[in-house]
């Protein structure tokens, strides 16, 4: 009896130490992926043979904004929007965005990659500031802001020969990752749109 007894104790404590281990290794809350900024242009010959070559130096963002998360701003509090991650760093989905605006309308100016083989005497160097969802109260829609610092510098001395502070601001419709994300694609959008023109402007590429 005694015998019995213990074996039933140990059955029960080895099938309360199963469940105790599916509890551990269960399946993570879903999450999904997005992008911003559109994809690459059909056509991208906008470009003249007389066209101002700028290499475009690797953007820099912000610690908290340069990875794959997207984040929510409340007065001074910060949280990770939940469920939702960019496909990729958002640094490497913003040069990506940008390189596809320049390629899709700048008639006047070649955007030069990081990775690509190519002399230039001028580069244009992006450093952001904020990448973020604001809520001016819990719970409500929020706005995406976007600020970035642009500059246009002479090489090999890297004398700064333009500079300017860019904001974009662009509300969600309403409090839902997907009108959020929504948000952040048009605002990144308006943003590079303003670059280009300004990029053009000032690398002599008229």
């Amino acid at each position: 009896m005694i015998r019995s007894s213990l074996i039933r104790l140990t059955a029960a404590g080895v099938a309360a130490a199963a469940l105790s281990g599916c509890a551990l290794l269960s399946s993570p809350d879903p999450v999904q992926t997005y992008r911003f900024g559109g994809s690459a242009p059909a056509v991208s010959e906008s470009v003249g043979s007389t066209a101002t070559s700028i290499a475009l130096r690797r953007v820099e963002f912000p610690e908290a904004v340069e990875g794959d998360r997207l984040l929510g701003v409340t007065g001074t509090e910060t949280a990770y929007i939940k469920g939702a991650r960019w496909v990729s760093p958002a640094a490497d989905l913003y040069m990506e965005s940008l390189q596809n605006a320049f390629a899709g309308q700048s008639t006047r100016v070649r955007l030069v990659g990081p990775r690509e083989a190519i002399r230039s005497g001028r580069s244009l160097d992006i450093d952001m500031r904020a990448f973020e969802a604001r809520y001016d109260v819990p719970g409500a829609a929020p706005t995406v802001v976007i600020t970035a610092r642009a500059r246009v510098t002479a090489l090999p001395e890297r004398n700064v020969a333009a500079e300017r502070m860019f904001s974009v601001e662009q509300p969600a419709s309403e409090n839902r990752v997907s009108s959020i994300v929504e948000a952040f694609d048009m605002a990144t959008r308006d943003l590079n749109t303003q670059i280009v023109a300004w990029t053009e402007a000032n690398t002599g590429g008229r």
